[in-house]
């Protein structure tokens, strides 16, 4: 059930039950766009918790959780709704084998319009939030589409109701709570970002993201977590990497050396998991190249 706030730090405190942790800036962000009804724009690099938020959100609030996965060339139609053709197919036929065996038929135009009822409307995830809200939607990587589905997102997000012809118009009450998500591969437009609360999420400094393994992965061992995190943030700052771990990374890694029964990180097994943090092979052979270095430090 949907809640109010009274500040931000009664949301973080809330996403923290869920194992979300947020600093104060993101909270109060957060919180903003919650008490104004304002979509809630989130920028930032791979892996820093932008979906991790929206899903923390749904959580917490004990919402649903529908998520619109942008790519590009997608459409209004694959974001909003569109019609069973296999079913109205097989209703037409339907019609004809009981005009043909009289068993009586409707008129033309009621025929026309039996074929746009509701049971052959498939919603998709932008109208399912306006249908069943209070709900989070999550619009993910909204980077990836193009300039007419930013068009068309910002209109539904300016008035939260769609017309749909054979339908009328749906409008929710209340509105969802919106997410959306750029790993800024390109600028979105001013009056996208105009419409939304902004927020860029960095990567966590070193206190944080332990504090979030040990709240995301209480079976890690405290010491393990603390070198791998401690590594980690090496390398992020250090390392000129062409993809830098995120947080999500960092959790595998510390998972992935647990699940081993590693109690300690040694060189050997760091360069043996570091497939769970390092994505590139580029990048794999400048970190071997530095694992004695920074594992001493």
């Amino acid at each position: 059930m949907e809640r109010s706030f009274d500040s931000a730090k009664e949301l973080a405190e809330l996403l923290a039950e869920t194992g979300y942790l947020m600093d104060d800036a993101l909270a109060t962000i957060g919180f903003l766009a919650l008490r104004l009804g304002r979509p809630l724009l989130l920028e930032g690099e791979p892996g820093t918790g932008k979906t991790t938020l929206a899903e923390a959100l749904a959580e917490g609030l004990d919402i649903p959780l529908i998520r619109l996965q942008c790519y590009e060339g997608i459409d209004a139609s694959q974001a909003l709704y569109d019609w069973d053709f296999p079913r109205q197919i097989l209703h037409l036929r339907a019609v004809e084998t009981a005009h043909n065996t009289g068993a009586g038929a409707d008129e033309a135009t009621d025929v026309e319009k039996s074929l746009f009822d509701e049971r052959f409307l498939i919603a998709r995830p932008v109208l399912r939030a306006l249908r069943e809200s209070p709900a989070v939607l999550l619009v993910d990587e909204i980077d990836r589409a193009d300039d007419e589905f930013e068009a068309f997102l910002l209109e539904v997000l300016s008035t939260y109701q769609v017309t749909i012809p054979e339908l009328g118009t749906i409008c929710a009450s209340p509105p969802p709570i919106v997410v959306l998500t750029s790993n800024r591969t390109r600028e979105l437009h001013d009056a996208l970002k105009r419409r939304c609360l902004y927020h860029w999420i960095d990567h966590p400094g070193l206190e944080r993201e332990l504090a979030i393994v040990h709240s995301r992965a209480p079976e890690v061992a405290k010491i393990l977590a603390e070198q791998v995190v401690s590594l980690i943030q090496q390398l992020r700052n250090e390392a000129d990497l062409l993809k830098p771990p995120g947080v999500s990374e960092t959790l595998d890694w510390a998972r992935a050396l647990q699940t081993l029964g590693t109690t300690e990180l040694d060189v050997e097994t760091a360069a043996a998991t570091l497939g769970a943090a390092i994505k590139y092979r580029e990048d794999a052979d400048r970190v071997r190249a530095s694992l004695d270095r920074m594992l001493a430090g």
